[in-house]
């Protein structure tokens, strides 16, 4: 049996307001709905720690989510994962160390299957 591919989610998460923290955590979860849909595990960060601001440095969510990223086969990004500079980090790193990335579910889903035609 196949081991099961695990993809981190990157988008942005802070807003200038409680109400769009919780739009990019809405966002964030439908698409990591559908990451689960194709039969991969998602981890998606938003969720992770939604609405811990404050309990902790931000420093420390912001490493925590880069090593759970380098722990991950893909990275998939909602639509506006640009306007992110956390989001631009991660993206970033997975390029760095090889790590596909993918702006929509139609590209994730290719990769997936091929990925599972092997």
């Amino acid at each position: 049996m196949k081991q099961m591919k695990v993809v981190y989610l990157a988008g942005p998460y802070r807003g200038a307001t409680e109400w769009e923290v919780v739009q990019n955590i809405r966002r964030a979860e439908a698409l990591a709905l559908e990451v689960w849909k194709l039969g991969a595990a998602c981890i998606c960060p938003h969720k992770n720690t939604a609405l811990l601001g404050g309990a902790a440095p931000d420093q420390l969510w912001l490493e925590g989510d880069l090593e759970l990223l380098r722990r991950c086969d893909a990275v998939i990004c909602t639509a506006d994962w640009n306007r992110s500079a956390g989001a631009i980090n991660e993206v970033a790193l997975a390029r760095e160390i090889g790590i596909p990335v993918f702006e929509t579910v139609d590209e994730l889903r290719l990769w997936w299957q091929h990925s599972h035609t092997r």
